[in-house]
């Protein structure tokens, strides 16, 4: 071992212990300081490359209007295309309580709304004695198909637009000659000076 250490010593580099439960133990010669360095440098870059899944929650209520529930069933879109995991909690008030279906219908249409981007983790379900929950997790298999959908739909709007462009242009006709328009004019200046 005092051999492995001076002979690391005169290269100017560590003599550094890599398994210590073998027999007997393996020893490597190496910069520790760049490997200290190297191994941090990819950590980094494996926490910045994995995803953190993000649990949105959106609430509603039983007795919602059209329009708040259009605006919140966009941002739920919005969030499952961003990737993170939706909850959709009804909030019962009351004698609501006594009427979950209007909750379950509601979360139907949600989960009906959004299809194209999300599907259901966890069905709709009762949560202590006043809420009803449903997960939404973001389907990326659903998400390209309605992209490839749009694609093709706005394809063939352009080439509907292109083909009616073509059949409303005027045919040309070739432009008059200004000859013939210049002797009319003398012939009036003619006829009113006689």
């Amino acid at each position: 071992m005092p051999d492995a250490l001076n002979f690391a010593r005169s290269l100017d580099l560590d003599l550094v212990e890599v398994a210590d439960k073998a027999n007997p133990p393996v020893c490597r010669v190496m910069d520790y300081g760049k490997y200290k360095y190297e191994t941090a440098q990819k950590a980094k870059e494996s926490r910045r490359k994995s995803t953190n899944v993000v649990v949105k929650e959106m609430k509603y209520r039983p007795k919602i209007g059209g329009g708040d529930f259009g605006t919140k069933t966009r941002k739920v879109e919005q969030f499952l295309e961003d990737g993170h995991k939706v909850k959709i909690t009804i909030m019962f008030r009351g004698r609501e309580v006594a009427h979950p279906e209007l909750g379950r219908k509601i979360l139907d249409r949600v989960a009906e709304e959004v299809e194209h981007t999300g599907k259901v983790e966890v069905y709709p379900k009762l949560d202590g004695p006043r809420n009803m929950i449903m997960v939404l997790a973001p389907d990326k298999k659903a998400q390209a198909e309605a992209k490839k959908k749009a694609q093709t739909e706005e394809a063939t709007a352009s080439q509907v637009a292109d083909a009616a462009a073509e059949a409303s242009a005027p045919e040309t006709q070739p432009e008059p000659t200004e000859a013939p328009a210049a002797e009319s004019v003398e012939a009036e200046v003619t006829e009113t000076d006689a």
